[in-house]
């Protein structure tokens, strides 16, 4: 039988080494929990950094994903197969972007927007307008292009030197974002929710001067909706709560919750601009991939699961902020529907373990946010029992009050 430290040596021995991975190995998951191999049960509050937005084992998914495996899992972008249509459709009236590219991950998701952002200019005879503005704290992958306008240096300068004519500004600072785009700028590009930044939604004011800047100036937008997107926060998307209209939009994660797939969508202002061979993907997709995520969307919008994110995300932020005025240390809650950082006053990672000691599985991101993701099928009672485990966690690795 195959143990954990056997696991964890030949991946020591085989796999390039660019994961800190925590110590546990996991083999099966239902719902909102995950197994390791020892049958001890987690609930996963993480799941998969935003992907399995159905839980673990989704009946429907399952059948529908092994249906498609017996039948043609993939044929290329050369021919014709019948749901890349369907799932274009289907996107097209949840988010009013009328064109998809479908590709396989967030990041190749960015790359093709920021590609086809320079694409449109040069189709309007201003092949010089190259530059991009973004944020600081933004995070939009790990691609070169993506990640040339991901701020954190630390991702930045092992890669160096990245796409040139990137320009930074803050992310709660409506005047520089005003003096930074320009008639120059080929696209603005924002996440309306930052998650690997902390998990920060733009502000009405920074909204309001994105959306006068564009006007302004030209300057495509382009919403990295990867993370927050998809019924995340209760609604389609974040761009439409903060009155942001983006004429590029990058989808992922949640989309085939768990099967690779996903998408930039254009208007149709935009995507005039692409000529045959301007773009490709070997997988983007596949069979496989559309049935995945036509599966999850059914479930989302027929299936009444974005309603269900509004009620338990509501009841989530209820318990998370009572849970702050019992622990000092957390300075704030920040996010919307099932997207929440628990900021702290000091590095967070010590409640990874801690909470892992209690069977429960939240991440880390920019060092003092503890970040929650959890599945969209989560109900009130686990949400409960959750901030009950947390609420341990953070007494475990910090002292203070436990109730």
């Amino acid at each position: 039988m195959t143990t954990t430290t056997d696991v964890i040596a030949i991946e020591k021995d085989h796999l390039l080494q660019v994961y800190r991975r925590g110590p546990v190995v996991f083999d099966r998951g239902r719902g909102c929990r995950l197994f390791d191999t020892n049958g001890r049960s987690y609930l996963d509050l993480i799941s998969g950094v935003g992907v399995a937005a159905l839980g673990h084992a989704h009946p429907r998914l399952a059948a529908a994903v092994g249906a498609q495996a017996q039948e043609l899992l993939h044929t290329s972008n050369l021919f014709f197969h019948p749901l890349q249509g369907e799932l274009a459709a289907r996107l097209s009236s949840l988010s009013g972007l009328p064109r998809a590219f479908f590709c396989n991950s967030g990041t190749e998701a960015v790359e093709a927007s920021l590609k086809f952002a320079r694409r449109y200019w040069r189709s309007q005879s201003q092949p010089t307008r190259t530059g991009y503005v973004a944020l600081e704290h933004a995070f939009h992958g790990r691609t070169m292009g993506s990640l040339s306008v991901t701020w954190d240096d630390h991702y930045r300068a092992p890669f160096a030197p990245l796409v040139p004519g990137v320009t930074f500004v803050p992310a709660d600072d409506p005047a520089a974002l005003r003096a930074a785009v320009t008639e120059g700028t080929a696209a603005l590009i924002v996440e309306p929710i930052q998650g690997e930044g902390g998990v920060r939604p733009l502000g009405a004011d920074m909204a309001a001067a994105i959306s006068e800047v564009c006007a302004r100036t030209g300057a495509l937008l382009i919403a990295d909706e990867v993370q927050c997107g998809l019924g995340r926060t209760g609604r389609p998307f974040y761009s439409e709560v903060l009155g942001l209209k983006p004429d590029i939009m990058a989808i992922g994660k949640s989309l085939g919750a768990g099967v690779p797939i996903a998408a930039a969508l254009f208007t149709d202002r935009v995507a005039a601009s692409a000529s045959f061979g301007d773009h490709g993907s070997t997988y983007g997709g596949n069979l496989l991939a559309c049935r995945g995520a036509l599966v999850f969307l059914e479930e989302l919008v027929d299936g009444g699961l974005m309603a269900h994110v509004a009620k338990v995300g509501a009841h989530m932020e209820a318990r998370l902020r009572d849970l702050a005025t019992r622990h000092a240390y957390i300075r704030a809650i920040r996010g919307a529907g099932l997207m929440w950082g628990i900021d702290l006053d000091r590095p967070a990672a010590p409640i990874l373990e801690a909470a892992l000691g209690q069977g429960l599985l939240v991440n880390r991101t920019a060092e003092t946010v503890i970040r929650l993701l959890p599945p969209y099928i989560i109900t009130a009672a686990e949400v409960d029992e959750a901030i009950g485990l947390l609420d341990a966690a953070l007494h475990a690795a910090f002292g203070g009050p436990r109730t």
